[in-house]
């Protein structure tokens, strides 16, 4: 069975295929110790179908070649561009599917802010898929809720990780659905449930009280300098920009991913999805024009049923066509798996007995240089600012 055919610590991605295809339901999603969900087979019910086993797209490989093409674009309603983490066209196709009497499949928080994937049927409900949250995201049973409404030949958008839109086109059979799209993101990796719980109830501490709001990409010092920002139910709030939050840091020095992250299957221009989102990283080297720190997505085009979409949606927005290449060159995690922090294995076993800030600042300090460098930064963006030269503050924000 599935947990016996692959190994699951190292290679499967936890994409809820062989859960929603097993017709027993004697498969659940467990976490391991590190707060990964991994599928567990129950044995005592289990009919030896292989369902499982067929679905999974770790073991059943599917390769396309759909010579995408690539383009900048900015939503032109300033307010949702701001309230999105980059250039707001997530909200334009999934306005696009809803007005034509669809749903939207995303990952949003539930009320103890845990990620999982559920569905809205109205533009008022998008607020809660808009947005990156940067950890996995439980898929549930959402394949099966999704083919559900496409067999009623609803039309679905249908969003996540490459590795969720491979793992629910394998539960599809492959099959061709009219009324189903698809759009994946460039993905970093996703980063433990668990180490995120424990920040959660880190911040709380903190703030001696609940969480009451999260965003992971608040935009008051600009889309490159972004905000991790909690909001809390005693009216209190934390506030920190990526290079300073705890948990951004962890995140970014790669200690804290699911193990297949570093070795992704699906790290491809050639991607099962219609249509591919991202930040627009290097968009100031590439179209400066275009860059004026609010968010710049870059889109992929995989497939005819995309180019459909974004030609539905051109109106809205300001787009350009970019040279593909150029565009993964400043987004290598399109194309290329982060390495393995070599601190990883000690991260998680310190996990338990130390508090958050402890852990990282253990295992995720950043060098002598590196302090230097952003101290030295952050003093000159303050003085740029306080003189009236804001635009060639943003420009620093924006070099490596």
């Amino acid at each position: 069975m599935i947990d016996k055919k692959i190994k699951l610590n190292r290679d499967c991605m936890g994409c809820h295929g062989c859960l929603n295809i097993c017709p027993e339901n004697c498969i659940s999603m467990e976490e391991d110790k590190e707060g990964f969900l991994y599928p567990k087979v129950d044995y005592g019910i289990c009919i030896n179908c292989n369902h499982c086993i067929n679905v999974c797209p770790i073991i059943n490989k599917t390769l396309v070649e759909n010579n995408p093409s690539a383009y900048a674009c900015i939503n032109n309603n300033e307010e949702i561009r701001l309230a999105s983490s980059s250039g707001g066209i997530f909200t334009l196709v999934a306005e696009y599917v809803i007005d034509k009497g669809g749903i939207v499949f995303g990952a949003c928080f539930n009320n103890r802010f845990e990620l999982e994937h559920d569905y809205v049927k109205t533009r008022k409900e998008l607020s809660k898929l808009r947005g990156s949250k940067y950890l996995q995201s439980k898929v549930g049973n959402s394949y099966n809720k999704a083919k559900y409404f496409l067999d009623s030949g609803t039309k679905v958008l249908f969003t996540g990780t490459p590795c969720q839109i491979e793992g629910f086109k394998a539960f599809l059979g492959r099959k061709k659905y009219d009324n189903l799209i698809t759009i994946d993101i460039i993905c970093h990796g996703v980063p433990s449930p668990k180490v995120w719980r424990k920040y959660v109830e880190f911040r709380e501490r903190k703030a001696d009280s609940l969480t009451q709001r999260i965003s992971f990409r608040l935009k008051n010092e600009g889309w490159k300098r972004y905000s991790v920002s909690f909001s809390f139910k005693n009216n209190t709030e934390y506030r920190r920009n990526l290079n300073e939050d705890l948990y951004m840091k962890a995140f970014l020095k790669d200690v804290c991913l699911r193990p297949s992250c570093y070795d992704c299957e699906f790290k491809t221009l050639n991607r099962q999805s219609d249509i591919t989102l991202a930040d627009f990283w290097g968009i100031g080297n590439i179209l400066p024009e275009m860059d004026d720190d609010k968010g710049t997505s870059l889109v992929f085009i995989n497939s005819e049923k995309g180019r459909k979409i974004f030609n539905s949606i051109s109106g809205d927005m300001k787009f350009k066509e970019v040279d593909i290449y150029e565009a993964v060159k400043y987004n290598s995690a399109a194309i290329k798996s982060v390495q393995k922090n070599p601190n990883r294995e000690k991260f998680f076993d310190d996990l338990y007995s130390l508090e958050f800030d402890e852990l990282v600042k253990k295992y995720c300090a950043d060098s002598l240089k590196v302090r230097i460098k952003n101290k030295a930064k952050a003093i000159l963006i303050g003085i740029l600012s306080k003189i009236g030269m804001l635009g060639v503050a943003k420009k620093i924000v924006g070099r490596n």
